[in-house]
Parts: C-alpha cells; structure tokens; sequence
C-alpha cells in the first residue's frame, strides 16, 4: 500500500477568512486568504505554477483541473474561457489559475503540460 505525505504552507493572515487549496500530483497544500487566485496559492507555497502573462489572463500556461470545489471559485468569465480554449488538456472542470479566486476548500491538478518537473 502507498502512503503519501502532504505538504502543508501556511501563509500568516491579519484577518478574514482563509481556505485550504491541494495541488496534486504533488500533495501540496496552500492556505490563502479568501478572494485570492489559486495561482496566489500556488505562489504562497512553491509550487511552480507557470504564467507567462503575469496572471492577467492573456495566456493559458497557468491551465489547472479543478478536482473538488469547483462550487467553491469564482465563476468562469467570457476572457477566461476564451482563453482557455487555447489550453493543452482542456477539461470540463479546467481553469486558469490566475482568474479562479477561493472561497471555500479546493482541490487542482495540474495537468502534465503545466507542470515543471
């Protein structure tokens, strides 16, 4: 049987309400304050999450699959999906990392394109 260890970074908060973000494949989770991006997360915690643009949504590479808590982003807007219609591995449950704020517990993946191993 395989076990995992999870890697947890916290990021110290001065109010408000803060979530738990876990990036597989890697098992790293993030805590952000609510309202921010999951690249933010991805940021907080080293995990290399790229973004060519800076995360102002004018590419793709920051492309992540949302597992769990889809319910729990905010909603896709029409720039964000028409650019992520340029992404490799697009999925139903794919978004950009830099548009995607957290309001609840989530859970990505990102997919073999993105990742920087």
């Amino acid at each position: 049987m395989e076990t995992t260890t999870q890697k947890t970074i916290k990021k110290e908060t001065k109010t408000g309400k803060t979530y738990k973000v876990v990036f597989l494949p890697m098992n790293v989770e993030a805590t952000v304050n609510e309202g921010e991006s999951i690249l933010d997360a991805a940021e907080n915690c080293g995990v290399d999450l790229p973004h060519n643009c800076g995360g102002v949504c004018a590419c793709s590479t920051c492309h992540v699959i949302v597992k769990e808590g889809m319910d729990r982003l905010t909603p896709r807007h029409e720039e964000e999906e028409d650019r992520l219609d340029m992404a490799e591995n697009l999925t139903l449950s794919s978004r950009l990392g830099c548009q995607a704020k957290v309001f609840g517990d989530v859970v990505v993946e990102l997919p073999e394109c993105t990742r920087r191993e």
